[in-house]
């Protein structure tokens, strides 16, 4: 059981820390997500913390995509052979992939925009958020971290940029996915050969189907673990200004034209 337990008392709230993670609403680029959402099908939906949806649209992409070989199909563009392309594809399941993939994208974008006309209302309200949960299995607090550390963890396996930040819920799905993805397309084994400077076994040993879904995943975790970083420094930041003005400012204070007034 997590300690605190959010009253609803204000209508709107620019953050909530539990012990899953902490969930803030921010100014986002609209474009920035709906561009998550045309590399991978509910990354930009992860990126607004909209979890459920996020996860149909991965799993929605992740099975449609091997019915229908887009992944093959891809490979084989990026070498020039649009035949191969074309015949590798199964149009009964491409047919089913297009109108979902362009919903992610259009439905991330139009998200992204309404939430960002909350964020000024939430933030016009001005009201107090929790910025500490503990419960048996996990304590989650507001502090600083480095971004930089973030990008770093998430560069070696994606999702441990997520960990460091306490974004247990992306950090969750992302590791056990990149744990399929690295699995099933044989990477570390092409590595190996790679350091042994055999190319071509490295090469052949690759399953490209599974192979390409590890870039947007990997740039995922980066972009997302550094930029929430980011923006929970700022959110902690915000607080611990608005706590020591609360509690520690004189009532009569006032800062005029750069001076301070008592």
């Amino acid at each position: 059981m997590d300690n605190y337990k959010n009253d609803n008392t204000a209508r709107r709230y620019t953050a909530h820390v539990s012990i899953l993670g902490t969930t803030q609403l921010h100014k986002r680029n609209p474009y920035a997500v709906a561009w998550w959402s045309a590399a991978f099908p509910g990354f930009g939906h992860l990126l607004l913390s909209k979890y459920l949806r996020g996860f149909v649209l991965f799993v929605w992409e992740v099975i449609v995509n091997l019915q229908s070989h887009i992944n093959i199909a891809i490979a084989y563009s990026f070498q020039g052979n649009f035949e191969s392309a074309i015949s590798v594809l199964d149009t009964r399941w491409v047919l089913l992939y297009t109108p979902v993939y362009f919903f992610g994208i259009w439905d991330s974008y139009r998200t992204t925009v309404d939430l960002n006309k909350i964020y000024i209302l939430a933030e016009r309200e001005q009201h107090t958020f929790n910025t500490f949960s503990i419960a048996a299995l996990e304590i989650n607090y507001l502090d600083k971290r480095n971004p930089i550390m973030s990008a770093i963890w998430s560069l070696f396996i994606p999702g441990l940029g997520q960990l460091y930040i306490h974004r247990i819920v992306t950090a969750s799905f992302v590791i056990i996915w990149s744990l399929i993805f690295l699995y099933f397309s044989h990477s570390l084994e092409a590595i190996v050969f790679l350091f042994l400077g055999d190319i071509q076994q490295s090469t052949a040993v690759l399953d490209v189907q599974w192979f390409l879904f590890l870039p947007s995943t990997y740039g995922f975790s980066i972009y997302d673990s550094y930029v929430n970083t980011i923006e929970n420094n700022k959110l902690f930041e915000k607080e611990q200004r608005k706590f020591l003005k609360d509690n520690y400012q004189q009532p009569n204070f006032q800062i005029i034209k750069g001076k301070k007034v008592k």
